[in-house]
């Protein structure tokens, strides 16, 4: 008796630091940078995604809800629920950004918007189905369940954490912070998409106001991996190596399913979460986004405390530099494990 009950003397502990996520993906798929990022959560130790979300974004979400259930299947993790979310964002239509297409100039990335919806299922369909709830309300029903103990996992548009902001104006106070993949200040870099215009990012770009109302919300810590950091993180072929020598179910995922190209993401972003000593230098700064509807609508502002507005604009804590050979390990460790 004794030697059990020092067994679970021991085990309190562990339970005590699991730490709980909910996920918001725009979910494309199959494999690619969100599905990696899901991943990389769903597979750390004393980690407990609570659910998944999905956003329409890279993909619409529709698509993306089939993509995550198939993936949940492939890896043996149907006990995460996923909650369809906003279909479109706040204000922003595809006539709005066509229309300004030709007074501004053409997006690099229009995501869902710049090619018909998917009916194509490499991974095969799924056979469980989705919550029957809404995104926003369920993410508001579970902060409410867990107050001050959740992290919410933005990897897309923040059109789902806008609208649980409008039904529970609490929302974010009642977590113990955000972590998104978004903005960008100044990449170093010869990409097109963002050498002449480095304030651009695809996720505050394709819903501007939701990213207004989320930037300026109440949360405990606002922590954002913007493209200066993601760019030093090219999903190269010797990771995809590396991760294909594996044997989890979602090491084959994978390898099936993701190509070496583009960027990693919202995978930095994930890790960071999980490892802040991934990233080497971070700005503390105000940041907002430009709702003007000019060239400039959706890019990224940020101020020091010296310059900011008298709005009730936040601070955030920045990524833009990370250890790539630690990443680059840490994730496929992540997704190694047995």
């Amino acid at each position: 008796m004794k030697a059990l009950l020092l067994v679970l003397a021991l085990a309190l502990p562990m339970t005590a630091q699991q730490r709980l996520v909910l996920i918001d993906e725009d979910a494309s798929g199959p494999g690619g940078t969100n599905q990696m990022a899901m991943l990389a959560l769903l597979r750390a130790p004393r980690v407990e995604v609570l659910g998944i979300t999905t956003v329409t974004g890279d993909a619409s979400s529709a698509e993306a809800v089939r993509h995550t259930l198939r993936l949940l299947e492939i890896i043996g993790r149907t006990d995460v629920p996923v909650v369809p979310g906003a279909a479109a964002p706040l204000v922003r239509t595809p006539e709005d950004t066509r229309l300004a297409a030709q007074l501004y100039g053409r997006a690099t990335w229009l995501g869902a918007w710049g090619r018909p919806e998917s009916k194509s299922m490499p991974e095969g369909e799924p056979s469980t189905k989705p919550a029957a709830e809404d995104a926003a309300h369920f993410l508001v029903r579970q902060v409410r369940s867990h107050p001050g103990n959740i992290t919410i996992f933005a990897g897309g548009p923040l059109t789902n954490i806008a609208l649980a902001l409008a039904i529970e104006p609490n929302f974010a106070k009642l977590t113990s912070g955000i972590v998104l993949m978004g903005g960008s200040l100044n990449p170093r870099t010869d990409d097109p998409e963002f050498a002449t215009s480095p304030r651009h990012e695809f996720n505050f770009w394709f819903d501007p106001e939701a990213a207004h109302k989320v930037l300026r919300a109440p949360w405990p810590r606002i922590d954002v991996t913007t493209v200066d950091a993601s760019l030093q993180v090219p999903f190269n072929q010797s990771t995809l190596d590396a991760v294909a020598r594996a044997e989890s179910p979602a090491a084959r995922y994978i390898a099936k399913y993701s190509k070496p190209e583009s960027y990693m993401w919202d995978e930095l972003a994930a890790c960071a979460l999980l490892d802040p000593s991934l990233i080497t230098q971070s700005r503390v700064l105000y940041m907002d986004v430009d709702l003007s509807h000019g060239p400039s609508y959706g890019h990224t502002l940020t101020w020091s405390g010296q310059l900011k507005p008298d709005a009730p604009v936040r601070q955030v804590r920045a990524h833009v530099a990370v250890n790539a050979p630690r990443f680059y390990k840490f994730f496929v460790d992540l997704i190694a494990r047995p």
